[in-house]
């Protein structure tokens, strides 16, 4: 989006939802610090309030005191400038694949959120400088893995310090290079840390909650998915829209499980009057309770919203420069363990959904089951039906893409452990939780869009005659980059292009008007 077009959005004025950190993240806004007096002012008295408590002498945590365990060791006045590097410096050890772009930009917009609320003791350059790397696209590249999500994401957040500082790599302009390149390429210069703002960008919660916006706006997309999905495959089975009924909802009046079965409806163009073709008296249970296992999702979705965005606008480091008392505080608001109980409860609702979808994928499939479709959907005529296994092969893929993801709902928070010489004794794991939740709708996504591929070729058999409005939209889309299947072929490339459609927000799935 051209600068100019772009809204701007105000940090510390205003709390982030997390449509605004994803809108940051994706350069769909500008990132600006609030410029009142009164705020200046305030970022002015912590910076004071630090450097009197450093003046009488008084020993301040990872200030003028070593790191964690080391909080004992008092350093020399002429050593504590070299105290930010070191800490940026030795923690990057960091390994595995980097974050991708977006993923990265979370991170910087949900520290830059925390570090403006101004108890933090960073002075505005640093807080700038964050802004400059939102506003001009440099990402640093942050390996995924090595936090234990308490002391907050050290290691991965470490990236983003030494990226200020214009040191190790970044995401400009298409390519990887050096920061300090790109910095330069922009017109701006390495900021040089001084004590407490290494420690202050560091020492927080910002890679898990980062990731956690990404989660929750996907895992919000797949249920109005899921729904949909839900829709064709009742109509290609011969299932019963009655299933649907808003009464039935009223009596068990979960918001979210209410609102799956509304959509569902509403894509079935369900009237109770009309007569019905269903084939059984009630359907199996992956058509008839797909809103009691959606909902689940749906329902969920408010508090972890609730959790995320409190976690994005918390001060969520350790010390904090309190300037209103005038203490400095120390403290465990490092500790991730609201975003480790939102991904954890996360994936594992989304991972049912998964198994959801591929329970109906395997009604669809077998001609026991799919209301008289051809065995496998197999779209070839005649003798050569013999030879052709049509969607066979498609849901073994599925299955096992549903196995992985069940497989990763182990809660990543259950596998706390001691370290860094038993001072981290007791640890959060919330970014290993919200990388598996993110894993856990890739692979589910993935799942839906096998799904889908079949909806359509289901609808093709039929010559669309059961198929609604919604369901003849989501057909027409997935035409358009995947055709469709007459004799066995590798559908690979359909997969990932139908998965394209989706993702890029291009697939009718319908409003998502809840949570």
């Amino acid at each position: 989006m051209p600068e100019e077009q772009r809204p701007t959005i105000v940090l510390g004025k205003e709390p982030l939802t997390i449509e605004l950190v994803l809108a940051l993240a994706r350069g769909q806004a500008h990132a600006s610090i609030e410029s009142g007096s009164a705020y200046r002012d305030a970022l002015e008295q912590g910076r004071k309030l630090l450097h009197d408590a450093l003046t009488r002498g008084q020993a301040v945590y990872g200030v003028s005191t070593g790191f964690g365990d080391s909080c004992g060791v008092n350093v020399p006045e002429e050593l504590l400038e070299q105290l930010p590097r070191n800490l940026y410096r030795m923690h990057g050890a960091g390994t595995g694949a980097m974050l991708g772009r977006v993923e990265g930009a979370t991170v910087v917009a949900t520290r830059l959120a925390s570090l403006a609320r101004g108890y933090s003791g960073v002075r505005p350059v640093v807080l700038q400088g964050l802004c400059n790397l939102l506003n001009h696209d440099i990402v640093p590249c942050i390996p995924c893995e090595g936090s234990v999500g308490a002391s907050g994401d050290l290691t991965p957040l470490s990236y983003l310090a030494a990226c200020l500082a214009g040191e190790r790599e970044v995401m400009h302009a298409g390519r990887v290079l050096p920061a300090a390149e790109a910095l330069t390429a922009c017109g701006l210069a390495p900021i040089e840390l001084a004590p407490k703002e290494s420690l202050a960008i560091m020492n927080g919660t910002s890679v898990m909650t980062g990731l956690a916006c990404l989660a929750f706006e996907r895992a919000r997309r797949l249920a109005r998915l899921s729904a949909a999905l839900t829709a064709m495959a009742s109509e290609a089975t011969r299932g019963s829209a009655g299933h649907f009924d808003e009464r039935i909802f009223a009596l068990k009046p979960h918001p979210g499980q209410s609102a799956c079965a509304r959509w569902i409806r509403e894509d079935l163009e369900y009237d109770p009057e009309a007569p019905s073709d269903q084939v059984r008296l009630q359907d199996r249970y992956s058509i008839r309770c797909a809103p009691h296992v959606i909902g689940v999702l749906l329902d969920a979705l408010p508090l972890s919203r609730r959790l995320i965005e409190t976690e994005t606008n918390s001060v969520n480091d350790n010390p904090i420069i309190d300037f209103e008392t005038g203490r400095i505080l120390s403290g465990g608001n490092f500790y991730g363990g609201h975003i480790a109980f939102a991904m954890d409860a996360l994936k594992t609702l989304v991972a049912s959904v998964a198994d959801l979808l591929d329970r109906q994928l395997a009604l669809l499939l077998n001609p026991v089951t799919n209301g008289g479709l051809a065995a496998n959907l197999v779209g070839a005529e005649g003798t050569a039906m013999t030879v052709n296994f049509g969607f066979k092969a498609m849901g073994i893929s599925s299955s096992a893409l549903t196995a992985e993801a069940l497989k990763l709902t182990m809660p990543a928070s259950a596998f706390s452990r001691s370290t860094e010489n038993h001072n981290q004794d007791k640890v959060s794991m919330g970014t290993i939780a919200a990388r598996d939740c993110l894993r856990v709708l890739e692979l589910s996504e993935t799942v839906a869009s096998i799904h889908l591929l079949a909806l359509c070729q289901a609808a093709d058999l039929l010559e669309l005659s059961r198929t609604h409005e919604r369901g003849r939209a989501l057909h027409t889309a997935v035409r358009r980059v995947a055709e469709r299947h007459r004799q066995d072929r590798a559908m690979d490339r359909d997969i990932h292009a139908v998965l394209d459609l989706y993702r890029s927000g291009r697939l009718p799935i319908g409003e998502i008007d809840f949570a």
